[in-house]
């Protein structure tokens, strides 16, 4: 079972010999990220998925306890699912595989059509009743509270990860003459706090991991994408002139950062999610400042209300990408409260020139939903998002080609598909071909594309952290059709058949391999 708090989950990773507690004091200011960096590109303790042939697999080190850190009494937790083996703790899952499974199960159940098979059902059933979140009275992230002037994030270890973040004197932002005249923030972020909004309409509850720059005690500046469902919502506050209320929501059950992180269709509740992958309902309580509620068993929530007309000059920021996001206007956020529980944790994570700590949350996202992939693109077998592409420049795919041109139209499908509408490189191969062997994927993409036939150039939105595209958040994607030639893809010469030896002679090789004394 997933854990029931970050404590517990800091204390799981101890007994496995999977966490490293630093003693010696330290500062959030780069000198943590800098250990978590080196730290995360080592082996990590425990095995890795053998599907996954990048060398990454095998890295990630161990998690981080910061016991001593400048500044604050509360200690730092960096690195808790940077490898499969704690991702899938966190998950309470064997693997990905297994968990991607039962997705499948939820997503396309077999119907009972007789009344034994209805019966064997029932408990199935109940469980998935139990799996949408469920208010409580109290919860320990309120055992401490702090509102009005005792509400300082300055008591909160946040990090700065890398040494440009939140610098208007770099250069790294959109519009010096603004930048020039606007207030300055410091350079520390939360990097791994779930954001907890509701829809003004509907009532709808979002929760997304996005970064919030600290500008002073109480001030922060919120930063989301414009097709965030965090940003829907809070246009909608814009154009009613209210403020919007927001909650920080730090630890929890060990399931909520990746729930936070985790693609959904619309419509799905991240905390509906979590309560799947958690086997039952994530309890919540009543914030103190606002009526949204967050997770009961969270270690820290920072509440507040997001301006609907101030903004803040925020970034810029190391991302994911491994560079710099330039700085730009964004909603100010003021705090009101923080709450925790007694003697909490800090938890955070640093993003950068991969792998990171978040190649393992991605790698959870490729494997999980993958099911729902093919629901989309029922041609779909396979697919890898390989570490290069930072999870959303590069998607290799493997399909059963039955027809010509098959291949274009799975790339037009997958430019199609929500988040995967992002992805500027697709690459598309036949059934035969592991999509996790990177090697073997450009193998097939160098021997059997014509640069001029098997290209696919469209145009349309892209990343908003591409920073090669010509327009802020618009450019151009390309497919490649790495699949052999049929008759009707153009003009297609004799297509030869790919080496391999034949079945009988590698059986008998097998068979005979400790007579060759090898």
């Amino acid at each position: 079972m997933p854990s029931r708090t970050l404590r517990e989950f800091v204390e799981l990773l101890d007994r496995s010999g999977e966490l490293a507690r630093v003693k010696a004091r330290v500062s959030p200011i780069l000198e943590i990220s800098e250990i978590a960096d080196r730290v995360c590109k080592s082996p990590a303790p425990h095995g890795h998925n053998e599907r996954d042939r990048s060398p990454a697999s095998k890295l990630g080190g161990k998690a981080l306890l910061f016991e001593n850190v400048e500044g604050s009494s509360i200690p730092v937790a960096m690195n808790l699912f940077g490898s499969y083996w704690r991702i899938n703790q966190a998950l309470g899952t064997e693997s990905l595989e297994a968990l991607a499974e039962r997705v499948q199960q939820l997503i396309k159940p077999e119907m009972p059509t007789t009344l034994l098979e209805k019966m064997k059902k029932l408990p199935e059933l109940l469980k998935v009743a139990s799996f949408p979140p469920r208010t409580v009275r109290s919860g320990i992230c309120q055992e401490v509270v702090c509102q009005a002037e005792r509400a300082d994030l300055g008591m909160l270890p946040v990090i700065q990860c890398w040494p440009l973040d939140g610098n208007l004197d770099s250069g790294e932002v959109f519009d010096a003459e603004a930048a020039s005249r606007a207030p300055r923030g410091s350079g520390r972020y939360f990097t791994l706090g779930g954001v907890y909004t509701r829809d003004p309409e509907t009532g709808e509850r979002n929760v997304g991991m996005y970064r919030v720059q600290i500008f002073g005690p109480r001030l922060c500046a919120m930063h989301w994408h414009m097709h965030h469902d965090g940003a829907r919502h809070f246009r909608k506050y814009q154009k009613r002139g209210e403020k919007m209320p927001v909650a920080i929501v730090l630890g929890g059950e060990s399931v909520l950062p990746y729930a936070a992180t985790a693609p959904l269709p619309p419509g799905v509740d991240e905390l509906l999610f979590a309560g799947f992958l958690n086997g039952g309902g994530i309890e919540l309580v009543k914030c103190r400042t606002h009526d949204l509620e967050v997770p009961a068993n969270a270690e820290i929530v920072v509440e507040g209300f997001v301006d609907p007309v101030e903004k803040l000059y925020e970034g810029p920021f190391g991302d994911h990408t491994g560079y710099y996001s330039l700085a730009d206007w964004y909603p100010a956020l003021h705090i009101t409260a923080i709450t925790h529980r007694r003697d909490p944790i800090f938890p955070a994570t640093i993003v950068g020139k991969p792998p990171m700590e978040d190649y393992f949350l991605g790698k959870a996202t490729e494997r999980i939903f993958l099911p729902l992939l093919r629901m989309i693109v029922p041609d779909i077998i396979d697919y890898s998002l390989p570490i290069s592409g930072a999870f959303h420049n590069c998607a290799y795919v493997k399909i059963r080609k039955e027809y010509p041109m098959q291949a274009r139209r799975v790339m037009h499908a997958i430019w199609g598909a929500g988040q995967m509408s992002f992805t500027k490189f697709i690459i598309v191969v036949d059934e035969d071909v592991d999509v996790h062997d990177e090697q073997s994927v450009l193998f097939h993409l160098f021997a059997n594309c014509d640069p001029e036939r098997d290209s696919e150039i469209v145009h349309g939105p892209v990343d908003i952290l591409d920073h090669a595209s010509p327009e802020h958040g618009l450019g151009s994607k390309i497919g490649f059709d790495a699949t052999r030639k049929w008759p009707g893809e153009g003009r297609v010469r004799r297509w030869p058949t790919e080496l391999a030896m034949d079945p009988a002679t590698k059986e008998l090789v097998s068979r005979r391999w400790k007579e060759y004394g090898l």
